[in-house]
């Protein structure tokens, strides 16, 4: 009796001990984690536009990378409107906590000096929102539906001179990331369009090939499946160099237009998230962006990851900000 009740004793000084240490372990797991014991609890990954459209390809597999580094759950959630606008008004607002961040394209260059012209208060202004990773930078390509009677940029250009006004073009909403690069071509070409507001790529896509509208100027990501099954055609890029997916596509530089940009897609949080767990963030995007699944999947799409990490996406933006702002001053208030 005596020999088992100290074997029982020790037993019971060990398992403490494991216990103790076990709790010590964790501790200090956890102060060696940037931010400590961030996440506890599922994050929402705010999408502003519908599902289908560039930046719903790009977040859907980046969520679910940035979950398995994280350890929870992060969720899509689409929130489409005033191109972009409201669903990056909404993480703007919300509490900078780490639990909802936004997957935003290139309208957030322009949307508070759209705001501004149109007399709207502002959904959110620059300083709101901290730029956190880029992960996409393409050139929007023009494209129209495969039995449309425009061959090239030439006979584009040509028929909307003919004819002012007569041509649709569809975008993702006023000043948006697919009504911009067709303003450059308009006022660079001398041509007159019908912009028709959508509230993302993807029923704008579907409503050109539902011959609602007769051309797009969007992410090749977009529509390269419907250019792969022969539904699509398209014409030119805005970009400086061939694009990988579309090797065979000119930009409209090559056909002497002075017309570039690009689209492309960040994570951003509220700009007072703390700083250890912004840089959590940080590390799980970067986690993302360098993930085979996560390049493979946005590569076959057609949007190549052209990664940038915080401080130089950062700079990247203030940049684009200063050149788009400038464009929208240019087409000033819409009808």
């Amino acid at each position: 009796m005596r020999m088992t009740f100290k074997c029982n004793t020790v037993w019971t000084h060990l398992m403490l001990a494991a216990a103790v240490l076990g709790v010590s372990g964790q501790a200090s797991a956890q102060s060696n984690t940037p931010a400590g014991i961030y996440p506890q609890r599922a994050i929402t990954l705010v999408v502003p536009f519908p599902p289908g459209g560039l930046a719903d390809i790009v977040a859907r597999p980046v969520a679910e990378a940035m979950s398995r580094d994280l350890g929870q759950p992060v969720v899509i959630e689409n929130k489409p409107g005033a191109g972009g606008g409201i669903g990056m008004g909404q993480v703007a607002k919300a509490k900078p906590d780490g639990y909802t961040v936004v997957m935003a394209l290139s309208s957030y260059s322009v949307i508070p000096e759209a705001d501004g012209i149109v007399g709207r208060a502002p959904l959110f202004a620059y300083g709101d929102l901290r730029a956190i990773a880029r992960f996409t930078a393409d050139p929007t390509v023009l494209a129209v539906r495969a039995d449309s009677p425009w061959k090239s940029v030439k006979d584009f250009v040509e028929d909307a001179k003919k004819r002012p006004k007569a041509i649709n073009f569809g975008s993702s909403g006023n000043y948006g990331t697919m009504h911009i690069p067709m303003e450059i071509l308009a006022q660079n070409a001398g041509i007159q369009l019908t912009h028709v507001p959508f509230t993302g790529a993807g029923p704008a896509v579907l409503a050109m090939l539902g011959g609602q509208i007769e051309v797009v100027s969007t992410g090749p990501a977009t529509v390269l499946q419907h250019v792969k099954a022969g539904k699509i055609r398209v014409l030119a890029h805005w970009g400086s160099s061939r694009l990988e997916s579309m090797p065979e596509v000119a930009s409209l530089k090559d056909l002497g237009y002075t017309a570039e940009y690009a689209q492309w897609s960040g994570l951003f949080i509220p700009a007072a998230t703390p700083e250890p767990i912004a840089q959590r963030l940080r590390a799980a995007a970067r986690f993302a962006a360098n993930d085979p699944k996560v390049r493979e999947i946005i590569h076959n799409a057609g949007s190549p990851i052209l990664y940038q990490d915080s401080p130089e996406f950062e700079k990247y933006v203030q940049a684009d900000v200063r050149r788009m702002s400038e464009v929208v001053k240019k087409i000033g208030k819409l009808e």
